[in-house]
């Protein structure tokens, strides 16, 4: 089972809030997921975005991939080098 780090989105039409989840990567976008790790929101200005460290730090260290923004947030956040 391969895991990803990836956002699912929420939110009404033309404004758009994301949750960062743990899910299988054969889920949907909106669909199952493991557990839920943060949030992030693009609307703002400058973006804003809540991330659980702990748990972040141990999904990736059991092998979970993040995506591409996922990783980027990560970044900003200080739990990826």
């Amino acid at each position: 089972m391969a895991v990803k780090i990836r956002l699912r989105r929420m939110g009404q039409k033309k404004a758009p809030f994301y949750r960062i989840i743990v899910a299988d990567s054969r889920s949907p976008r909106d669909g199952r997921f493991i557990e839920e790790i943060g949030t992030f929101d693009p609307t703002t200005d400058p973006s804003t975005f809540k991330v659980d460290e702990e748990l972040a730090k141990k999904w990736l260290a059991n092998g979970a991939q993040p995506t591409e923004v996922v990783n980027k947030i990560f970044k900003q956040a200080g739990i990826v080098k």
